[in-house]
């Protein structure tokens, strides 16, 4: 490519999805049509490790024969496979075996010889497996960082420190292997300026630049600007630390069912533009799974592909649409429109997720009701239609409509369920609420059941079978609380009870008031349901 030596994708592969061989044979020669000579694997502990029987255990991790497979099959497309994996945090999986020296929350526990130990396997493991002699080796978002059992056992030392020390020593365990090691940049940001990462162009701190070994390559991640000054003043300050900066940009996966096809090219054009411009010759996007990996990466194709075109250095948007219509037979803004069930919230160039949350929202502990208009509902039915139309013109990219549509139809019932419900409790109206039970309620429950079918199919087209009990557990819990709450409005209607307590909580703004009606995003499904869930249990 001329602008790029790497344009490549980095995939999660820990948020319980781990894409199957079937769909990784479908997926990688789609994205070498596209220009893209590089793929991540992102897999913080679902890949095998020689002498850990508890690394990834239960998790789908890939075998080494998988691993080797996959790597042989992406050399024949002409494609690098680089491991994407973690050493430091981000791997809170592993812990609950008792089995690894942990530190606090996700982080292992430095200056450990049992952590060495299992980073030296890591590095065994995967050198067998994956011809590249890069390695990502993550250590990004360690926040906590020295302050648990490593603060017990050697009192307090800085971030800097901890992570320089640690850094060398991973660093002397991969020259062992003959890999050349990348860092996700933040933790060189974070310790000097109160957490945060992105910051204005400056002069970077002289021991924070010297904490950084020259071999090691640092990732400058982001993908939540629009603007390509932001990008630009990053990029100037990594440049400070390294000149072999790479940049991993993203497609949006992360906040439900439903890509952001839009805010993936609203973000990732202008951070092209600022590649371009201060001569950063590698970039991959990462496609994460926070939060259930519920979303199909086939669904992203158009932005993928847009920015590939880009990358390539064509900006003509009509020869963009017409080269994706051959490569998928279907047309650029038809594809465009799986973003639709976001779209109840008018657009404002910001990603939203509407679609998931109130998907999960209680119906009587509906505090997320303050945020839905009455009537906007009635848009899921146009919507619905609309996919509905498009999955039965595709045979190779119809089951992903077909999901998105399922979850319409749902939605356009389920989403002012809960504020119709309290409206008419609040007025009295018991005629209302034994209709709303008897005819919404019996509905929305039959559509829930009929989306759950479609969304499994869904993930056993695209990934191992492992991770779907989480979806399971969710939508399982989803059917049953829609016939309680069903039983319950019927008892109260025929005077079995006398009050539903839920209903006579006073509805309260989410967060601030002056959002709370035009809310973007609730990111996590424990914040939905207002309980503290680790991700990968629920």
């Amino acid at each position: 490519m001329k602008n790029f030596d790497t344009f490549g994708v980095m995939i999660d592969m820990s948020r319980n999805a781990v894409m199957s061989m079937d769909g990784l044979r479908r997926f990688l020669p789609l994205l070498k049509k596209m220009g893209y000579n590089c793929v991540m694997f992102y897999t913080e502990d679902t890949y095998e490790v020689d002498g850990e029987p508890y690394f990834g255990y239960m998790r789908g991790r890939y075998t080494k024969a998988e691993m080797k497979a996959i790597d042989a099959y992406a050399e024949s497309l002409g494609m690098t496979v680089i491991p994407c994996i973690q050493t430091l945090a981000h791997l809170n999986a592993i812990f609950r075996w008792g089995k690894f020296p942990r530190d606090c929350d996700d982080i292992l526990m430095t200056d450990d010889e049992r952590t060495y130990e299992l980073i030296d396997r890591m590095f065994a493991t995967l050198s067998e497996c994956f011809k590249s002699r890069k390695i990502h080796i993550g250590m990004d978002e360690a926040h906590m960082l020295g302050r648990g059992k490593h603060l017990d056992i050697h009192g307090y030392e800085t971030v800097n420190d901890i992570m320089k020390r640690h850094l060398a020593r991973v660093c002397k365990i991969a020259e062992k292997y003959g890999y050349e090691v990348m860092v996700w940049s933040d933790m060189y940001f974070r310790p000097w300026n109160d957490g945060k990462y992105v910051i204005p162009k400056c002069e970077m701190p002289k021991e924070v630049v010297e904490a950084l070994p020259e071999s090691v390559i640092p990732v400058y991640w982001d993908y939540y600007q629009s603007n390509e000054q932001t990008y630009s003043d990053m990029m100037d300050n990594h440049r400070q630390l390294s000149k072999k900066t790479w940049f991993a940009g993203g497609a949006w996966s992360w906040y439900g069912m439903i890509p952001y096809n839009r805010f993936t090219l609203q973000s990732m054009i202008p951070a092209l533009n600022a590649c371009k411009k201060h001569k950063i010759r590698n970039v991959f996007m990462t496609m994460w799974g926070d939060d259930g990996a519920d979303c199909s990466h086939f669904s992203q194709l158009p932005s993928l592909y847009y920015l590939a075109q880009y990358a390539k250095g064509v900006t003509d948007e009509t020869k963009i649409k017409a080269g994706f219509k051959r490569l998928v037979g279907i047309d650029f803004d038809e594809f465009m429109n799986i973003d639709c069930p976001n779209d109840i919230i008018p657009y404002e160039g910001k990603p939203r997720n509407p679609s998931k949350y109130m998907l999960y929202s209680d119906y009587f502990n509906d505090f997320l009701d303050y945020t839905v208009k009455e009537g906007a509902g009635e848009k899921y039915i146009e919507y619905a239609k609309q996919l509905h139309a498009t999955a039965k013109k595709s045979r190779k990219y119809g089951y992903v409509f077909d999901t998105a549509a399922k979850l319409c139809d749902v939605m356009a019932i389920k989403y002012e369920l809960g504020l119709k419900t309290r409206k008419a409790y609040e007025a009295g109206d018991k005629v209302e609420l034994e209709r709303l039970a008897k005819n919404e309620y019996v509905q929305v429950e039959k559509l829930i059941k009929i989306f759950g079918r479609a969304f499994e199919r869904q993930w056993f087209t695209d990934n191992k079978t492992h991770g779907f009990d989480i979806q399971d557990h969710r939508i399982g819990a989803l059917l049953y609380r829609t016939d309680a709450c069903r039983r319950r409005l019927l008892d109260y209607t025929s005077g079995k009870i006398d009050r539903i307590e839920e209903l006579d909580e006073v509805l309260l703004p989410f967060r601030n008031p002056e959002e709370s009606t035009s809310l973007n995003r609730v990111p996590f499904y424990s914040t939905v349901n207002i309980l503290h869930h680790n991700s990968v249990a629920l």
